[in-house]
């Protein structure tokens, strides 16, 4: 969904994407425990065409939490990756 590569992958725990060139790194850390509460953090994407975004997240395993929303002109869905951590696109 980000739109880059896996840089690298290390003991099935951590994967660093390639970073871009102007803008920060980022890196997705895995953790033994199931998630039980409200994200520690949470990611809204821009996307271009949401509907083709939400369609590639359901085909890759994730789920879509909400319909369109809006405020302020600006419009997003939910969504949840697999494991039910939330972000929006």
């Amino acid at each position: 969904m980000l739109g880059t590569e896996v840089a690298q992958r290390i003991d099935d725990q951590y994967v660093l994407l390639a970073r871009p060139e102007h803008g920060p790194g980022l890196a997705f850390q895995r953790v033994p425990e199931p998630k039980r509460d409200k994200n520690r953090l949470h990611l809204d994407l821009e996307v271009g065409d949401t509907d083709a975004a939400a369609q590639k997240i359901i085909a890759w395993g994730g789920t879509q939490l909400t319909g369109e929303q809006e405020l302020g002109g600006h419009t997003w869905r939910v969504m949840a990756d697999p494991e039910g951590n939330q972000f929006c696109i």
